[in-house]
């Protein structure tokens, strides 16, 4: 269960109960310019929460802050011009993806959020329960949720969507953090995955960073997983940014001491985790085939 407060005009989320850690609530595009005030802040919060994490955004990897330090692996494009990353920086055979793409008929535009457009999402997300072998968090959502759910950043983003004809296949999300651009979101339809839409619309946020001298273009974190070859083919690399955990209860400096300030998931070891997720992804594509 989640909680927001403000504080000094950042707005704070609250998440979970053993322990209670508090974030940005955007903190992929705002800094921690004052962590001594907001920690004093929270301090006096009643109840107050048990932690309050915090981390430096790209480009920034040196360490700034004498707190609890460990690193989060984000996975980032440097961004020279297009022609570089299509001549230096991704393998061959993702640019014969995009290059396939375009020989099928797929061309990616700008797009309006407008109803045709959020009904096209809605297609796109209702097509399959299971997304990367695990459950998908948007499907199931009618165009009414789709739409209140996705307007609420439409003034740092910009959309673009991948076609063929009319059709609306895939699409993106791309947001101006200010030092970096962020793919909020980009999905292709399945049954249209022979045809490289996601490639090409990769393609063209890389080509759109370009042209506005955004100089990283950032798609969430490092993975070692198919998305993670994704990215890796892509030209993607891996950077380990500073992020810091600050106790502001003696339950708080317990659930360090263990371990349990990222979440109990993440306390679990990764010799135990692998084999659950290949549990996990049985599981789904056994329940999908009946």
């Amino acid at each position: 269960m989640s909680q927001a407060i403000e504080i000094d005009g950042k707005r704070i989320t609250i998440d979970g109960a053993i322990p209670r850690v508090a974030h940005l609530d955007q903190e992929w595009f705002e800094d921690v310019e004052k962590p001594e005030m907001l920690v004093d802040a929270l301090r006096k919060t009643i109840p107050a929460p048990d932690i309050f994490t915090f981390w430096q955004r790209l480009p920034e990897l040196e360490p700034k802050y004498p707190y609890r330090m460990e690193t989060d692996a984000v996975a980032a494009l440097p961004i020279k011009s297009y022609s570089y990353w299509w001549e230096q920086q991704i393998d061959g055979a993702a640019r014969n993806k995009v290059r396939k793409a375009q020989k099928k008929g797929i061309e990616v535009r700008l797009a309006n959020f407008d109803d045709r457009f959020v009904e096209g999402m809605t297609s796109i997300f209702n097509e399959t329960p299971i997304r990367q072998g695990r459950h998908f968090l948007h499907y199931g959502k009618n165009s009414e949720t789709v739409k209140r759910q996705f307007s609420r950043f439409l003034f740092r983003e910009e959309i673009f969507g991948a076609y063929l004809g009319e059709e609306l296949v895939g699409f993106i999300m791309l947001a101006n953090a200010g030092r970096y651009a962020v793919l909020g979101q980009i999905i292709s339809k399945v049954a249209r995955r022979d045809l490289a839409p996601t490639n090409a619309l990769l393609a063209k946020a890389v080509e759109r960073c370009a042209e506005k001298g955004i100089p990283y273009l950032a798609y969430a974190y490092w993975l070692d997983d198919t998305l993670g070859e994704f990215k890796r083919n892509n030209g993607f690399q891996k950077f380990d940014l500073p992020r810091y955990f600050v106790p502001l209860t003696p339950k708080g400096k317990v659930a360090l001491r263990l371990g349990l300030h990222r979440g109990w998931k993440e306390a679990i070891p990764e010799k135990v985790k692998k084999p659950l997720k290949k549990i996990r992804r049985s599981g789904l594509g056994w329940a999908l085939s009946r």
